[in-house]
């Protein structure tokens, strides 16, 4: 399919063409006509998966066909982070670049009186963050009365940040009547909850079941103590790792303490979490982008936003505790078809989180202690599905003792970790 076929507009079509794209992700062929139908939409899908162009795109023709009022909001796009706002902003100014259609971005962490003096010229799409929205909102710098496009997007994050109560204020500023987007990449009961109450007879649309990761992301875990895991961070990086690399820790501390490691080891790495200025984590990430920075270090926080081409490496640090959260960590590799690679660091206490993370994509992840410094405990296969299990039994027993090996003291490799 091309996205002629999908009815759009020829100036889309004509920045489309000059981006160089020429057919529709899976979300794109599915929730475009949905959103030009002027239905509401419920998405679930994955980082990567094109979310951005799904409904920016509509929205644009929507608003060109309308031929708005320059000085009103007509779409207001709710996103997390500042770092996401920037991309959606960017991509709509891509796809926008043939039409008269004003657009802004504001957020927290800089100046406010620099957004106030943008508003004041007027934008038809804001993409915004909910704190900084509401400062706006509460100072009378801007009305969102008119707003007849709401998308609120990563709303799995969003509940995880803490802004539920942001958002239903936001919503309640809002006319009813309006059509709303709903996207999120994983769907618990709270953000089912909140989607129900902001949607009406919306369209589902999933692209990539949420216990997915994609086919050509290479997965292992690295069995380690946890004491080791910067040895063995910069050992990867100095002997197989050629590749720049995005490396996740749970904690802002552990981000900065992993920058000034790393830099004694003559490795140059920054980090990008909430406690950095605007400033610097843009420019922390433009380095990256552009291949002058071998390692970001992110929390989960800051990283969402994060949109590198062709990035080969992940490397999980620590495991999150959210078996979801790592579906979509290593979604940051492996995108537009692209293969890539996840590395996992697992301690003794974190097999817990790789059982989790093992339940929910429901495989095991092959499991490396052919390193330098491999954990000393036992490190054995999760449990898998019982057809499967049984099968990885009959493998797993020694041939002369009938019994299960045992890993963890030699230069093994097994599949998976139990706890």
């Amino acid at each position: 399919m091309s996205f002629i076929a999908l009815n759009l507009i020829a100036p889309l079509l004509k920045a489309l063409d000059e981006e160089g794209y020429q057919h529709p992700t899976p979300i794109q062929q599915q929730a475009i006509p949905i959103v030009l139908s002027g239905k509401d939409l419920l998405g679930c899908a994955q980082t990567g998966t094109g979310k951005t162009a799904a409904f920016s795109l509509p929205i644009l023709q929507h608003l060109a066909e309308q031929k708005v009022e320059k000085r009103a909001i007509k779409a207001l796009i709710l996103t997390p982070t500042r770092e996401l706002a920037i991309q959606i902003h960017e991509s709509i100014s891509t796809y926008g670049r043939f039409l008269p259609i004003s657009h802004e971005v504001v957020f927290g962490g800089v100046n406010i009186q620099t957004q106030i003096s943008a508003l004041r010229k007027g934008a038809t799409i804001l993409v915004a963050t909910p704190g900084r929205l509401l400062d706006l909102v509460n100072q009378k710098i801007i009305s969102l009365h008119e707003v007849s496009h709401f998308v609120l997007d990563e709303a799995d994050r969003m509940l995880d940040m803490g802004f539920i109560h942001d958002i239903k204020k936001i919503v309640s500023l809002i006319p009813q009547k309006r059509q709303t987007l709903f996207f999120s990449a994983t769907m618990p009961v709270e953000i089912a909850k909140l989607a129900h109450t902001i949607l009406t007879n919306p369209t589902r649309v999933e692209v990539t079941p949420v216990s997915s990761t994609a086919e050509k992301i290479a997965q292992s875990i690295y069995a380690v103590e946890k004491a080791n895991k910067p040895k063995l961070l910069v050992h990867l990086l100095k002997t197989e790792i050629s590749d720049h690399v995005l490396v996740f820790t749970r904690t802002k501390y552990g981000a900065d303490r992993l920058v000034r490691l790393l830099g004694r080891q003559g490795i140059a790495a920054q980090a990008i979490h909430g406690n950095k200025s605007q400033n610097a984590r843009q420019r922390a990430l433009g380095d990256f982008k552009a291949g002058k920075l071998k390692v970001l270090i992110a929390t989960d926080i800051a990283a969402r936003g994060i949109d590198v081409d062709e990035l080969k490496y992940v490397i999980n640090f620590d495991l999150p505790n959210e078996p979801e959260t790592y579906v979509h960590r290593i979604g940051r590799t492996g995108r537009a078809g692209a293969s890539g690679k996840a590395l996992s660091f697992c301690d003794l206490e974190e097999r817990p989180y790789l059982q989790a993370i093992s339940n929910l994509i429901k495989q095991a992840i092959p499991v490396i202690n052919d390193h330098p410094y491999p954990i000393h405990d036992t490190f054995v296969a999760i449990p898998l599905p019982k057809p499967v299990l049984q099968k990885k039994q009959e493998k797993n027993k020694h041939p002369q003792s009938g019994k299960k090996r045992r890993f963890g003291t030699g230069g093994q490799q097994n599949r998976g970790a139990r706890r």
